[in-house]
């Protein structure tokens, strides 16, 4: 009787694998709070070690092995050419979560991750950790005052309760009942207001439309339109904006100079000044699109807000287009499923990066899509393709 049964070697693969998860989430609950922590490397390369054991461990079919062999050697030449491990570690996550049970790891997220955010307020509160406001100028021309709660940055706060929200649509909303829906999406529009995220709040407003309508009326699931259209809107749009973002922002600074008032400056306004950033936020220039290769350069290690410009910026054209082909690739999943949910979860997501960088991050734990992407690409290798979701 070998130890190495299917079963077990199912079961220590799932250890494995919410073992690093539940590091990974502690870690970026740590990095959102005011706390200094200089070992995240170290940390990364442990998950990293963990979640390829729970790889290796698991059963795989020989095809589904060169498709491991393929991702890890290209994402393993994106670290090399980059000196970035993110792709190698994000898709060795992925791979580990093909077989865990979504729904149980989802809330298993959303819980920690409430837990840990009102930790992090509550500590704020009391004095204990964090300042509850800031009054600053966030570069909107003059000093206003925002909340943060122990957060850092109001728009830190946001994000957070952000993803709690989008997590909680996709675990409870296709069943929850009119004053959780009331309740929740007051909540969340509420810490929008006072964090003063204009992009927030028209994020959210637009994600509780949509939502509203999944809800009441289920039966679009069956429409191949709707599964288009966000194929459509994302990944595809969501690209033009960012290659249009990146050519506007080059030809204005490497190119003739727009005058004062022009739509140039105008888009600016409203967004804050952030197509400007794309140049002055990276120390090498390397947001604007002259500079874009076809894989990141060593030295593109700057933050701006923009994340699908950060995509083409911090990883190169070709290693984007790959994360294209697989968000794709789940969006098709999402129509042989009628997964209206996990289609709402892809386009309030792509819809925020095309304005912030939330997702587009080196903390796993801060990407709970993760999860949903790692089950669904595993649809095309397991023997029934049908999730639990």
């Amino acid at each position: 009787m070998t130890f190495f049964t299917d079963e077990n070697r199912n079961k220590i693969a799932e250890g494995l694998f919410y073992f690093a998860l539940t590091i990974e989430l502690l870690l970026m609950i740590l990095e959102k709070s005011e706390l200094s922590f200089s070992y995240e490397s170290y940390v990364f390369r442990v998950t990293f070690m963990i979640t390829l054991a729970s790889v290796l461990v698991m059963k795989h079919s020989k095809k589904e092995w060169i498709a491991i062999v393929l991702v890890l050697g290209f994402t393993f030449l994106t670290y090399r050419l980059t000196s970035k491990n993110d792709l190698l570690r994000v898709a060795t996550f992925m791979m580990a979560a093909r077989d865990i049970e979504l729904k149980k790891a989802m809330k298993y997220c959303f819980y920690v991750c409430c837990s840990g955010f009102l930790l992090i307020a509550v500590l704020s509160c009391a004095g204990i950790l964090g300042d509850v406001s800031l009054v600053a100028d966030f570069g909107r021309g003059a000093d206003e005052k925002r909340y943060v709660f122990g957060f850092g940055h109001p728009n830190s706060l946001f994000s957070s309760v952000y993803a709690a929200f989008v997590m909680w649509l996709w675990v409870y909303g296709r069943n929850a009942g009119v004053l959780p829906y009331i309740a929740v999406s007051a909540g969340t529009m509420f810490v929008s207001v006072i964090t003063k995220t204009r992009t927030g709040q028209a994020v959210v407003a637009l994600t509780i439309i949509v939502a509203v309508i999944f809800r009441c009326f289920p039966k679009i699931s069956q429409s191949k339109i709707v599964y288009i259209a966000e194929t459509v809107f994302s990944p595809v749009l969501c690209v033009v904006t960012a290659v249009l973002a990146a050519a506007a922002s080059d030809y204005h600074y490497n190119g003739p100079k727009w005058m004062e008032g022009s739509l140039y400056w105008r888009l600016e306004y409203k967004l804050n000044y952030r197509m400007s950033n794309l140049y002055y936020g990276a120390e090498d220039r390397g947001g604007v699109l002259s500079k874009w290769q076809l894989f990141g350069a060593r030295t593109a290690d700057s933050y701006f807000d923009m994340g699908w410009v950060r995509l083409f910026y911090w990883y190169g054209i070709l290693p984007t287009v790959l994360i294209v082909v697989a968000i794709i690739a789940v969006i098709y999943i999402c129509w042989k499923e009628r997964d209206l949910w996990t289609l709402l979860v892809i386009f309030t997501i792509s819809l925020y990066t095309i304005v912030e960088a939330t997702f587009v991050t080196r903390y796993i734990g801060r990407d709970f899509f993760l999860l949903i992407a790692g089950v669904y690409l595993g649809y095309y290798f397991r023997d029934k393709g049908k999730t639990d979701v």
